[in-house]
């Protein structure tokens, strides 16, 4: 049957999401190139038709369902228009994959597209400033889009953290805080630093190539290698062809081309109705001791919540214990205002323990919705204080972080193990160690080094011994015992 009478039949096909099939693994790649001047999992979906906000990581209702791409199957290959691309400073290609995502977000997913394009400009300008002043290209600033929508509280399925989707050992690997009190993977300013930092480090890994520098931030360096050294090709699009990677991965920057195209040039895609949200401006002031937010709040004459909004990194209502010289944000233009409002403030009124944290180990038959009810507090409160996503079923064994009422004076209800009081809560320690590789290093001499044998080196990064290592890559050199690699 001729590639013609396939696309006939085709167009009488059931409809899709846009009236007809896209393929996505036809080798129309590259129709269209406008250039002027870019080890952390998510969890994948396994189904071909994922949604977005599996894709994507974000929970709630910013994101709307979305078929993950196009039909790889199919034996035609439809011809695209030409398109005129904005310019950018990442490489912009139009091909089939690319319409059919700027397709969606024309139409099913207008509406969650439009959330984050009112959210993009709050936090776009200090971004871009961080991207610039780490010498990258700015528009990588539709990275986060893709990955959260611009939000800072996003959290994946797979415990991803933040507008830059963060796994926990990734995220201090770039010296981004992570404990009870504190979660610098939220932090917009913080994060966009270590993220422009990892972004640098994947770049020159692929020999300055954006597009498998994004695949890696998304799938992990070591999946994005195997990958080249399985096909023999350093072409994303033709990596993508194969059935080694997952589909995520492979609609990852197709994803972020069509989200740059449509961002840059909004009404022409239909969005000249956006309300942009104000770009986020805030001074910085040092606390010299533990302080509830609200009486910050109240310094400053704003809102709690104001103050919560500006720093998302704080897990809790007050400035973290034992940190002197904390630098909180606040509304910009109200520093004289707090001054000299904290300074009439008594150092014992400014902190009163209204919430004690203890730890919980869950039971067999433990829920969210019963531990929360034991405890006097919600459902929602647990899952984000102890970042579990969507892995609400599975607690058993699972040490839990509980606030529990103190000023009220309700006490929770009797358990039959000890909780640990706050002032011993530990921060969560890292499961993994690594080591960039450098000139002249070999396996064997890397085992000697960090006292493994080359095998278990071996295992742990999937190599085969008479490989060559590459300068520049990062590899496991230390694993928690009982854990395995990402």
């Amino acid at each position: 049957m001729t590639k013609s009478i396939l696309f006939i039949l085709a167009l009488f096909a059931p409809a899709t999401v846009f009236g007809f099939q896209l393929p996505g693994g036809s080798s129309d790649h590259d129709y269209r190139h406008a250039t002027s001047g870019g080890d952390r999992v998510l969890l994948a979906s396994t189904s071909p038709e994922v949604g977005l906000s599996k894709a994507l990581g974000v929970q709630g209702n910013d994101v709307e369902d979305i078929d993950a791409g196009a039909d790889e199957d199919l034996a035609f290959e439809l011809k695209l228009p030409e398109e005129d691309l904005p310019e950018s400073d990442i490489p912009l290609t139009f091909n089939s994959k690319v319409d059919y995502f700027i397709r969606y977000f024309q139409n099913s997913g207008h509406s969650s597209f439009a959330k984050w394009l009112s959210r993009s400009e709050r936090y776009i300008p200090m971004m871009r400033s961080v991207l610039k002043k780490e010498g990258m290209p700015e528009d990588l600033v539709y990275l986060a889009m893709i990955e959260s929508g611009f939000s800072p509280r996003a959290l994946s399925v797979a415990s991803a953290v933040g507008p830059w989707q963060f796994m926990s050992g990734t995220g201090k690997h770039y010296a981004l805080r992570i404990d009870p009190w504190i979660d610098e993977r939220r932090d917009p300013l913080k994060s966009t630093v270590a993220a422009a930092l990892y972004l640098k480090e994947l770049y020159g890994l692929f020999n300055k190539d954006w597009y498998l520098a994004a695949a890696g931030y998304n799938a992990g360096e070591n999946k994005i290698l195997r990958a080249i050294n399985m096909y023999n090709s350093r072409d994303f699009w033709e990596l993508s062809k194969g059935g080694y990677l997952k589909r995520e991965t492979k609609d990852y920057v197709p994803k972020l081309i069509a989200a740059a195209i449509i961002a840059k040039e909004p009404a022409k895609y239909g969005f000249a109705d956006v309300a942009y949200l104000p770009a986020v401006d805030f001074d910085v002031v040092k606390i010299p001791a533990r302080t509830d937010l609200e009486v910050v709040a109240k310094a400053c004459g704003v809102s709690t919540q104001t103050i919560r909004e500006l720093n998302p990194e704080l897990r809790r209502l007050s400035t973290p214990p034992d940190y002197p010289g904390y630098e909180l944000k606040i509304p910009k233009g109200t520093t004289a205002l707090f001054e000299a409002a904290y300074a009439k403030i008594p150092e014992t009124e400014r902190y009163t323990e209204r919430v004690r944290h203890v730890q919980y180990r869950a039971k067999k038959k433990d829920t969210l919705v019963s531990i929360a009810r034991r405890f006097n507090t919600t459902p929602q409160t647990l899952a984000e204080l102890n970042n579990l996503g969507k892995r609400t079923k599975q607690l058993k064994g699972k040490t839990l972080i509980i606030p529990v009422q103190v000023a009220a004076g309700v006490e929770p209800k009797p358990v039959q193990q000890p909780v640990v009081a706050e002032a011993e809560l530990k921060a969560e320690k890292p499961s993994h160690k690594y080591y960039t590789v450098k000139k002249g290093d070999t396996l064997f001499s890397l085992a000697k080094r960090f006292n493994v044998t080359a095998k278990i080196l071996s295992a742990w990064n999937n190599l085969k011994s008479r490989v060559a290592l590459r300068p520049g890559r990062r590899i496991i050199v230390w694993k928690e015992p009982g854990k395995e690699s990402g």
